[in-house]
């Protein structure tokens, strides 16, 4: 990509984290654990791969002082961050090495002294038009114009990060230009229906949730019945008659659940489908992000990095998570959230994958005009939190980057993220202070509007 495409100073940032990678025989990545984080880091290792580099992989759950050891103690001379680093910029220009960092979380800090890369810094909402997975394509393809076909493991990432719902945007919109003009990736129809075997797909669907079918089989059976449509066939082989049926079905459901229009809308929003991995972009980000989430992100690169025996026990590892997470959503669907006057939230201190769960929840569940909050309680003695909203609060004026950033270090911790999703740890024993302090930041925002 060229100046014609891109702001001339991010280009020129580029090439100088092109020139820093050449002119390393080792170098150690560390990325996010979730889906955009994880394809990030892949395209990054094969980048590496075909440059003849040495190289090793970190995935982290978060970003601070604890993990940030495993930072200071490597013995990379250069250090590649994707997807996180933001908040950081202080400590790693104290590291003493060249540290690239592509990340794209609202930022507070630039750098003359280690090469940082986020569309912040550049006019571009990083929330909405550029991923981890999106600068680190625009790295990959700086290093060598060959490397567009890892624009597919990018677009996996895009769309783990949902900047895909409403449009591409920003510096997403050339990746996916370009990624299609080269055939590499091709846009189709969404659905209501999940893709893939429909008696498995329905049982296992989040996204839709329909509440009394997710994680129930004989409902599932019940369904599939009155649409009638056999269980064991994948949704791409239903005929017109089949898919309007089940759609209608599913429709009505959500409907009488209180699924609103928006996120019915989204549900159906175009699909990505990448050549070379014979799957939609949705699709191999639920791979990445379970693999990640279960401290299997090197299983995820391996795969790109052509060992197909790790894409099978990617595929476990999916099924596996995709199997929990509905169950656990639907346990939360029976006992709701706990409702305070400007926020909800709910423990997954038993179900672990917060941030998913928490996600789905505010689509799904929740009061859509109040953010949601998931509470993970670890043996540590740290609470971790991630929070979810939805566009008509953000039109509202609700900033979660903000508001959690600022009732985190009411509680003695910290936090930060987009103004749509973000997430904080802080010392258990004092999520009473987080919530409390969380529901009137947020109401003092919603008021200041």
């Amino acid at each position: 990509m060229d100046a014609d495409v891109l702001p001339p100073k991010l280009l020129t940032v580029l090439h100088t984290a092109a020139e820093k990678v050449r002119g390393h025989d080792f170098i150690h990545v560390f990325s996010h654990y979730d889906a955009d984080g994880v394809a990030a880091a892949s395209v990054l290792a094969v980048m590496l791969e075909r440059l003849g580099k040495e190289y090793q992989v970190s995935t982290l759950p978060v970003l601070n002082d604890t993990t940030f050891e495993a930072v200071e103690s490597s013995s990379a001379d250069c250090i590649l961050m994707s997807d996180m680093g933001a908040s950081y910029i202080p400590q790693l220009e104290g590291l003493g090495k060249d540290v690239v960092v592509l990340d794209h979380h609202r930022t507070d800090y630039n750098s003359d002294r280690i090469v940082y890369a986020n569309p912040h810094l550049y006019g571009i909402d990083g929330m909405t038009s550029a991923c981890g997975s999106t600068m680190a394509l625009l790295l990959a393809v700086t290093v060598d114009d060959r490397n567009w076909d890892l624009s597919q493991i990018a677009m996996a990432g895009i769309a783990g990060d949902r900047q895909h719902l409403n449009g591409m945007s920003g510096l997403n919109i050339p990746v996916l230009e370009e990624a299609s003009r080269r055939g590499f990736v091709r846009k189709t129809a969404g659905s209501l229906i999940p893709a893939g075997p429909l008696a498995k797909s329905l049982y296992l669907s989040t996204d839709p949730f329909i509440e009394g079918v997710t994680g129930d089989q004989a409902a599932v059976s019940a369904l599939l019945q009155d649409a009638g449509v056999d269980g064991g066939r994948m949704s791409s082989e239903l005929d017109d008659d089949e898919r309007r049926r089940l759609s209608s079905l599913i429709a009505a459901k959500l409907a009488l659940q209180g699924v609103s229009v928006t996120t019915l809308k989204e549900v159906c929003r175009d699909r990505y489908m990448l050549k070379d991995h014979r799957t939609d972009a949705e699709s191999l980000a639920d791979i990445l992000n379970s693999c990640g989430r279960e401290g299997l992100g090197g299983v995820a690169v391996g795969y790109f990095l052509g060992d197909r025996d790790c894409l099978l026990q990617a595929a476990e590892v999916n099924d596996a998570s995709r199997r929990r997470i509905a169950e656990a959503v639907s346990s939360l669907s029976s006992v709701g959230l706990t409702q305070m006057e400007n926020i909800q939230y709910f423990d997954s201190s038993l179900m672990g994958s917060t941030g998913i769960i928490c996600g789905i929840a505010m689509q799904y569940l929740g009061d859509p005009m109040k953010p949601t909050v998931g509470l993970n309680t670890q043996n540590d003695g740290r609470t971790n939190v991630s929070t979810r909203g939805m566009w008509c609060q953000l039109d509202r004026g609700v900033d979660l980057s903000v508001a959690v950033r600022q009732a985190a270090e009411a509680a003695g911790g910290s936090g930060g993220g987009h103004r749509i999703a973000a997430g904080a740890t802080f010392p258990n024993g004092r999520e009473s202070d987080f919530l409390s302090e969380l529901d009137r930041i947020v109401g003092s925002q919603i008021a200041a509007r």
